[in-house]
């Protein structure tokens, strides 16, 4: 019997079907990524209520990889320590790997509504941490990335508010008589630095992950003032690619660059008083090893 070809007005009544369905999915996973809904609930509508198509269409990659600070690698991880297919939709999972899937992620909800984690990033002078940082607010928008103040000027590209909070001299001692850094230093006996700390104990206190990206003294008072913060020092793969990188970025004169690359020696030392090392060889790599680390769970 000859094929039959549905009529046009059934392909394009299908062809919008399927957009429709893919736009219920997408923003299924909108809902997870902004906390708006659980996965756990996602899960349950998918397995309890026949008329749940969108939910129950998802496949569990998606929605694992749409909870917060889950990537790809970490996801691809589970996934197989749970023992479910790459293909596996939620409504197409057997009663043992339901049971498997409710279990971690009802693992996951006891950990979130514990307070917060704190990570401090730390590393030598051009060794990459405002890239990485950068990198963690684009594709891990749930992780909190504090701001500092600073007295420096901004370099081509950079915008008050979102890298730094420029102000003068004379409002930086404003915010010191009024205790409102959690840190502060002076760096390369040139500008002084300074973290915010209200905005971080009130998203610590609301269960949000904060990475804060600072110089060594800052770090340093860090541990002192937070003791249960998670120090994380950034390497380069080499001392010959930090030179590089340093004097590539052209930001800075030939006796600037001597006096920075003096520092970043004295700064290298110091990174055995840190909890982890994370060499930033490639950039997504290194962010998602620093994102992994923020959202394990502390003792």
């Amino acid at each position: 019997m000859p094929r039959m070809t549905p009529p046009d007005v059934d392909r394009a009544a299908a062809s919008r079907a399927a957009v429709a369905a893919r736009r219920a999915r997408a923003e299924v996973k909108r809902a997870i990524a902004t906390r708006a809904r659980s996965p756990l609930e996602v899960a349950e509508k998918a397995w309890n209520d026949p008329a749940a198509t969108a939910e129950a269409s998802l496949r569990v990659r998606e929605l694992l990889s749409s909870i917060p600070t889950l990537g790809p690698t970490r996801t691809a991880r589970i996934m197989e320590r749970l023992g479910i297919a790459e293909s596996k939709r939620l409504g197409g999972l057997g009663v043992r790997q339901r049971v498997r899937l409710r279990n971690f992620l009802e693992a996951r909800e006891d950990r979130s509504a514990r307070r917060g984690n704190l990570l401090v990033l730390a590393g030598p002078t051009a060794v990459g941490k405002g890239t990485v940082s950068a990198h963690i607010r684009e594709y891990h928008p749930d992780v909190l990335l504090s701001i500092s103040a600073t007295t420096r000027p901004p370099r081509p590209g950079e915008e008050h508010g979102r890298h730094y909070y420029f102000v003068s001299d004379e409002e930086f001692d404003r915010m010191l008589e009024r205790h409102e850094f959690l840190e502060w230093a002076t760096v390369h006996n040139a500008y002084r630095y300074g973290t915010p700390r209200p905005p971080i104990d009130a998203a610590l206190d609301s269960g949000r992950d904060v990475l804060l990206e600072i110089d060594l003294q800052g770090a340093r008072q860090v541990r002192q003032a937070m003791p249960q913060a998670q120090l994380v020092f950034l390497l380069p793969p080499s001392w010959e690619e930090l030179v590089r990188r340093l004097i590539g970025r052209g930001t800075e004169t030939s006796e600037e660059q001597a006096r920075r690359l003096e520092t970043a020696k004295i700064e290298l030392a110091a990174q055995d008083e840190f909890d982890y090392r994370v060499v930033n060889d490639e950039v997504g790599r290194a962010a998602q090893e620093v994102v992994d680390l923020l959202a394990a769970p502390r003792d």
